[in-house]
């Protein structure tokens, strides 16, 4: 419920944004401020909010030893398909260009006052894949937090966790430890959140009162060019597996319709995570295999999300103006490859891990207040994308291993038609009556 009236703020802030925009333009651009305390507000939740998800993520499985093969075959698995979403992801975004002209020459080309408003990062760019890979190991966490890079966060929070899992026992008090601090800093995002829609109000109304009513084919175009990516990702990169898989891609899709519309009308993969278990074990893969690969799909497997923060990280760099080279997006996929690994399954948070992303790269977060109008819109189309992609997951793995179930998935099917079946027949019969007993009163 609290879900549901924060996305309806979240439009009405639209909508408002752009009539105050549209009819005061110069009142709406002296809104700007609130997007940008929003802002400063998300980035303060970076460092501790990636650093407690991503060790509790990784060490929560135990010893890394334990997980043997499956669990390597897994990663392998996750790593090839996370790429390919990346690839599709950058491509599309060159391909469409959907941040091209979307900011006025009045902000692009004035550095200062994005500086002054918090929305430059402090760190370096990268003009080389060595200074990257250089750039991301830190000297000091303490300085890697405090000014927002996420790269060296996440590489301390790997070796961090994987120290955690080596030392064993010994670690739980600081495992306990940091799971509070995971739940205690999603309470923090969702108190953030809170203020979403006047962010949201400030962002618009400038935007719109500097540019006019044109800027909304923009929005059309950035909703376009994201499930386009998707769709090709899902009937590319996903049909390909099942084929691997020796199963049909439609009846995968059929089997998990249910949790797969309750991710696209919630946004949220937790709510569609429990039904989404069950449907795939009775689908005939192993009850060890889905319990390990799904939950670790949700930290590592996250194909919709990663394909969006692709997209949205050239559409951040387009939108002020920023040309990336061949060079550059290669590190810039390096890069992702990294952080798309910090995207809990909590609506919103993809929104923070690209404020994040965009910092460590030197890039404006200027693209995170614009798409904070419709990233509910967006996100609706990425969650349902990593939900089947770690559905399809199960699937594959089950498969490398030689454990998957054909003849357990072909029951199911076959129940699942009977019922359809029962169910179609028993609404038909229901019409039928109801018409014949209105005939006869």
């Amino acid at each position: 419920m609290k879900h549901s009236k924060l996305t309806a703020l979240i439009f009405i802030a639209l909508i408002l944004g752009v009539l105050v925009g549209h009819f005061t333009p110069d009142f709406a651009v002296k809104m700007r401020p609130f997007a940008i305390i929003f802002l400063r507000m998300v980035k303060m939740i970076i460092a501790p909010l990636l650093f407690a998800t991503l060790v509790v993520g990784i060490a929560g499985h135990g010893d890394i030893k334990s997980l043997g093969k499956i669990g390597l075959k897994t990663i392998i698995y996750f790593e090839v398909v996370t790429t390919l979403a990346l690839v599709i992801g950058l491509t599309m975004a060159n391909i469409f260009k959907p941040g091209m002209g979307f900011v006025p020459d009045s902000i692009t080309n004035n550095p200062g006052l994005m500086k002054q408003a918090g929305l430059m990062a402090a760190t370096n760019s990268h003009t080389s894949i060595s200074e990257m890979v250089m750039n991301i190991f830190p000297t000091s966490i303490v300085q890697a937090m405090s000014e927002g890079n996420l790269l060296q966060i996440v590489v301390f929070s790997i070796f961090f966790a994987l120290a955690i899992c080596t030392v064993g026992k010994a670690a739980k008090p600081v495992m306990d430890l940091l799971n509070s601090v995971s739940q205690i800093m999603f309470k923090f995002t969702e108190y953030v959140m809170y203020f979403a829609p006047l962010g949201i109000f400030g962002a618009i109304a400038a935007t719109v009162g500097e540019n006019g009513l044109s800027i909304l084919k923009n929005y059309a175009k950035v909703i376009f060019s994201l499930y386009t990516a998707l769709a090709l990702f899902v009937l590319i990169v996903l049909f390909i597996a099942c084929k691997y898989a020796k199963i049909s891609f439609r009846n995968l899709i059929k089997a998990i319709q249910e949790p797969a519309i309750l991710a696209f009308t919630t946004a949220s993969s937790e709510a569609a995570f429990p039904k989404a278990i069950e449907i795939m074990e009775k689908f005939g893969v192993p009850k060890n295999i889905v319990g390990f690969v799904m939950p670790t799909g949700y930290t590592f497997n996250l194909d919709g999300s990663t394909l969006y923060l692709a997209m949205a990280v050239l559409f951040s760099s387009q939108i002020v103006g920023i040309h990336l080279d061949l060079n550059q997006q290669i590190i810039l996929m390096l890069a992702l490859m990294l952080t798309s690994k910090g995207v809990a399954g909590v609506p919103r948070v993809s929104l923070i891990v690209l404020a994040g992303t965009l910092a460590s790269l030197n890039i404006p977060i200027l693209g995170v207040a614009i798409l904070l109008g419709i990233d509910q819109i967006l996100d609706m189309g990425r969650t349902t994308v990593n939900l089947i992609g770690n559905c399809v997951a199960t699937v594959v793995i089950a498969k490398w291993e030689n454990t998957f179930d054909y003849n357990k998935m072909k029951t199911f099917m076959d129940e699942s038609d009977k019922d359809k079946l029962e169910w179609d027949f028993s609404s038909i019969k229901n019409i039928y009556e109801k018409v014949t007993n209105r005939g006869i009163e």
